[in-house]
């Protein structure tokens, strides 16, 4: 669906009682922007009135803008610069910035489900139908071809931004004011509502709302699903804070069990906890269009739009600074464990995850940067044979986890993963990996045993012994499972899930505190 070049446009409006149509002529305008609009009947009948449709926050529940941007800072973190040098020169340069070397696939796109359903009854009715965005020419091209219901498209190019004031002066230029329908979501759809013969808002915030009701519009207001503090919880990944009790185990391991200690300890899990939820919603938006395409992923709640990306953009920074000023209520060294951890995420949201076995290197090195942060916060000396101990069995689970996407991808025919720098070929290695890794850390583990330090905190530290084969046990049923198919994407979040696992991990409890 290729748009007109810019020029005088005709419309026209066709004879009451007779067969013949009367050319309208009405300027272009003096602004330059991307259209496609076919020849539009200005009926007087109202059932046969345009209906317009807004495209970010309406159509889709999402926003194009803040998809391409995370989406070209995945791929290119240094392109940040570039993309400040296109907003110098306004809002519409930058989306055209952004637009242009994208990969967009729209047939992943969050779409309303109401909204599609007003488009499918409007074409039924004989009324023409157009897409309206301020994203990209190229973008709204795209969408418009996929859905396939639009009579034409209106958006922006790298001169001109389609929103707002500029949107409303479009619209009425082209079907005349109170001669267009339009559906909309946001404040900066009320100047564009103003000029329609009837408002169609969604997922519109109350106060947008008041505003619109207090004019002379039409309203309509369509039903749509809120965020609960469900989705919130689910966004943030609360049940991934269970990693974070990693702070406690240095507490647990030098038997420290005071009062000030176990209020340290649990700052310092806080402080963890906000400073991953940051992380993982900006990973989440940088990986949308994999995310959407993950056969269990796509529920996320940025990914399947059921919070608004801009939501999920302002909560990043409110989380890592409230990381912050907890972490430096703790102690200036803790908040410099914290920071680095946040560097270390940083580095694998942006690359290190794209790079084999460095991804799941530094997956384990942040487990283990969790122990340290908990001495540190304690104020203690790490154990050395805790932090070897953490780095092999959190890479076998890291291991585990790899193998699981790859496993899914083989069994449903899939092309090798484009983000990761791994091949479906790679499967077997990837299990042979994590089995010695795990083992290793059973080695580990008994090494530790033997040695002379144990015996300075344990009684009765020959009830350890035990403790090994309960760990190979869970190691190896591990891999038995995820080669079945039967693991989760996250064998962790799994372990927590599972009742052998929760009764094996209790088990090794009650023999660590009966040798204490």
């Amino acid at each position: 669906m290729a748009p007109f070049e810019p020029k005088p446009l005709f419309l026209h409006r066709r004879g009451i009682g007779t067969s013949y149509d009367e050319p309208i002529e009405r300027p272009y305008g003096g602004y330059d922007v991307a259209w496609n609009a076919p020849e539009w009947d200005d009926s007087p009948d109202e059932k046969l009135r345009p209906l317009v449709v807004d495209l970010d926050g309406t159509l889709i529940a999402s926003d194009l803008l803040i998809e391409t941007a995370f989406s070209e800072l995945g791929r290119r973190p240094q392109s940040l610069l570039d993309m400040c040098t296109a907003l110098s020169k306004g809002k519409a340069a930058l989306k055209h910035r952004l637009a242009e070397p994208c990969e967009f696939d729209p047939s992943t796109l969050p779409y309303d489900p109401e909204v599609l359903a007003i488009i499918r009854q409007a074409k039924e009715d004989g009324r023409p139908v157009y897409l309206a965005s301020a994203s990209h020419r190229r973008l709204v091209e795209a969408v418009a071809d996929h859905i396939g219901l639009f009579t034409g498209w209106f958006a922006s190019n790298e001169t001109t931004n389609l929103a707002g004031v500029m949107k409303a002066q479009k619209l009425v230029e082209i079907f005349g004011e109170r001669g267009f329908d339009y559906i909309g979501n946001d404040a900066a759809d009320l100047p564009v509502w103003e000029k329609a013969a009837k408002a169609i808002a969604i997922r519109a915030p109350a106060g947008v709302m008041r505003r619109l009701a207090k004019g002379t519009t039409e309203v309509e207001c369509l039903p749509c699903s809120r965020p609960t503090w469900r989705t919130w919880a689910k966004m943030l990944r609360v049940h991934q804070y269970a990693k974070n009790a990693l702070v406690f185990a240095p507490l647990l391991t030098a038997h420290l069990f005071t009062a000030g200690a176990v209020i340290e300890a649990i700052m310092a899990f806080i402080a963890f906890s906000l400073c991953a939820s940051s992380i993982y919603i900006l990973n989440d938006l940088v990986d949308l269009q994999d995310d959407r395409s993950h056969r269990t992923k796509c529920n996320r709640p940025l990914a399947s739009g059921a919070v608004p990306l801009l939501h999920g953009v302002m909560a990043i920074p409110v989380l890592f600074l409230g990381a912050i000023a907890i972490a430096s209520a703790v102690s200036l060294p803790f908040l410099g464990v914290l920071l680095g951890y946040f560097a270390l995420t940083t580095a694998y949201t942006f690359a290190l995850k794209r790079m084999m076995l460095l991804d799941v290197i530094t997956l384990a090195g942040l487990y283990s940067v969790r122990v340290l942060g908990g001495a540190v916060a304690l104020d203690i000396a790490v154990s050395k044979w805790l932090l070897a101990f953490s780095m092999m069995i959190f890479m076998s689970l890291a291991l585990i986890k790899r193998f699981v996407e790859l496993a899914a991808r083989r069994d449903a025919d899939l092309p090798d993963p484009t983000s990761r720098d791994y091949k479906n070929g790679d499967l077997e290695m990837v299990a042979a990996l994590a089995a010695a890794a795990g083992f290793n850390a059973v080695t580990i583990f008994a090494l530790y045993i033997s040695s002379t330090s144990v015996n300075t905190l344990y009684t009765r530290p020959e009830i350890l012994w035990l403790v090994g084969p309960l760990l190979m046990y869970w190691i190896a049923r591990a891999l038995m499972l995820a080669n079945r198919r039967q693991m989760d994407d996250d064998p962790v979040v799994f372990a927590l899930k599972d009742r052998i696992s929760l009764a094996t991990i209790g088990t090794a409890a009650v023999l660590f505190f009966a040798a204490v």
